[in-house]
């Protein structure tokens, strides 16, 4: 069944490529379609569950580290909203990059989590305002982002979208191990 829907979608590519105004359509509606998704899985999703995290941490709490190779919640949301800010807002949407990655890792706190959820409040924002600007032509424009990654516009959404659910599920599980309680992210669906 998985076959026969790929074949589908890639006979469907082939048939709308075959006119330039299809092709542009086309290209239109995977950007809505990469766009839609990215902002689903990080405003919609990660960010809702990290501040339901927060929520159920003490600052001290948010703050830990059980040694020196491991990164406090409050450091991980810093580093999630630096990385946002420097791959999409700076590499695709080119605003200045303002990024001092060593600061995210290098506080120590306690800034409240008052602070980090209005971090994550203004960078939903300014993230809603840069996945907007973005147009068909980004998705495949090769940018420079950290001086050492050539990366399309595609790449970096994806990059950005697995990164960012990579330190959601970190986060999550620090809550759910210290707090001993289950987040109930999908408490009212029958699966």
């Amino acid at each position: 069944m998985e076959r026969n829907y790929i074949n589908f979608i890639v006979d469907f590519d082939r048939y709308l490529l075959k006119d330039d105004i299809f092709e542009s359509m086309s290209t239109h509606l995977y950007k809505e379609a990469i766009i839609s998704e990215t902002r689903k899985r990080i405003i919609e999703e990660s960010i809702p569950r990290i501040k339901q995290c927060l929520a159920e941490l003490t600052d001290e709490q948010i703050w830990y580290k059980s040694n020196s190779n491991t990164n406090a919640v409050g450091n991980q949301v810093l580093h999630l909203c630096g990385n946002v800010r420097q791959w999409i807002l700076h590499g695709l949407d080119g605003q200045d990059d303002v990024r001092q990655r060593d600061l995210e890792f290098n506080e120590r706190g306690p800034l409240s989590r008052e602070i980090l959820i209005s971090h994550l409040d203004v960078l939903t924002t300014d993230l809603n305002a840069a996945l907007d600007r973005i147009v068909d032509q980004d998705l495949l424009l090769v940018k420079t982002v950290q001086k050492y990654f050539h990366e399309s516009g595609i790449s970096i959404l994806f990059h950005v979208t697995e990164h960012f659910s990579y330190h959601t599920g970190q986060i999550t599980y620090f809550t759910k191990m210290t707090k001993d309680i289950d987040t109930a992210y999908y408490g009212k669906l029958d699966l």
